[in-house]
């Protein structure tokens, strides 16, 4: 048995998981970054000092439902893998991760935090048969609204190549905006499913604009304010913010499919746990999703990545 830590610090989350590459079993725990009541995210300061005072806490009780000595440590040190990629919550989880490996005698791995939620979404949909092939991988959160042409690599587990994203707000930001404007919590995903879900009035003018296959958020945030302030029901401006999300989505992926052709499609992120969208997504496309738990933020998939990387050098 070889148990596989993995941590995360993303802008959202403070997490650590340890997965046992023998029996599959991954163990899990995270905590939310306090957010204010009526904002709408943290400055990077103050998430980098949320995660020095949580990370402990995390670990401890990581390692009370843990039985074993941990084989290597992976950590998300990096937003995704594209040159200047740099965010400063994850220097948090990088430093505890070198002490880790250097107290202990482990290997240390790193990868980047959208590579973690692709892995994520492999592990916990059970598609591991997707690292041997190309696949399109949509990563949708509030930090990153992407679109993503995986293929194999024998060194690096996979490439990404990047096929769409956002020209403006990301779709995360949408989800949360709205949710504060209708006076949700943040972060406002679950909330907000939860009002459109209770809509029982037909969505007028579902449309999102496009530019090749790279799409743009911020009018329907505009419109979404628009439409509640003229009168609409919380529930049908919920309904409404959730229905363009879709739109846009389906939209990407139909235009990157012209232009590099059909290809399974996995969705990860914590947009892609909304039921509603992914309802409308999996009827259309050969899809698969991480399940709810593993689509937010959380070191699984980095986890993962390290087990499967320990693997490749100790074969080589």
């Amino acid at each position: 048995m070889s148990l596989f830590l993995g941590i995360d610090t993303s802008n959202y989350t403070t997490s650590a998981s340890i997965y046992d590459d023998e029996s599959g079993r991954m163990l899990m725990q995270k905590k939310l970054l306090p957010v204010r009541q009526g904002e709408c995210g943290l400055r990077q300061s103050d998430a980098v000092f949320h995660h020095v005072q949580q990370l402990p806490e995390i670990i401890d009780r990581l390692f009370d439902g843990a039985d074993g000595e941990i084989t290597a440590v992976g950590v998300s040190s990096r937003p995704r893998d594209a040159e200047g990629s740099y965010m400063p919550c994850f220097t948090v989880g990088l430093s505890s991760a070198r002490i880790i490996s250097k107290i202990n005698g482990i290997p240390l791995y790193t990868f980047s935090h959208q590579n973690g939620h692709i892995a994520a979404a492999i592990y916990s949909s059970g598609q591991k048969r997707l690292l041997e092939e190309r696949f399109l991988a949509f990563h949708v959160s509030g930090g990153t609204t992407e679109a993503v042409i995986v293929t194999p690599d024998k060194e690096n587990i996979f490439n990404v190549f990047l096929a769409a994203k956002t020209l403006d707000l990301n779709a995360g930001q949408l989800i949360d905006r709205t949710g504060v404007m209708l006076g949700l919590s943040f972060p406002s995903g679950a909330e907000l499913e939860k009002l459109a879900a209770q809509n029982k009035e037909k969505l007028k003018n579902v449309k999102t604009t496009l530019k090749g296959a790279d799409c743009c958020l911020s009018g329907i945030e505009n419109r979404c304010r628009k439409v509640f302030e003229d009168g609409a029901s919380k529930e049908y401006t919920a309904a409404l913010c959730l229905a363009h999300i879709e739109n846009a989505i389906d939209g990407m992926c139909s235009a990157v499919f012209e232009k590099y052709g059909k290809m399974p499609v996995l969705f990860a992120g914590g947009v892609m746990a909304d039921m509603i969208i992914r309802e409308k997504l999996s009827s259309k496309y050969e899809s698969y999703f991480a399940e709810p738990v593993f689509s937010a933020d959380n070191a699984s998939g980095t986890a993962f990545l390290c087990s499967i990387k320990y693997s490749m050098q100790k074969n080589i």
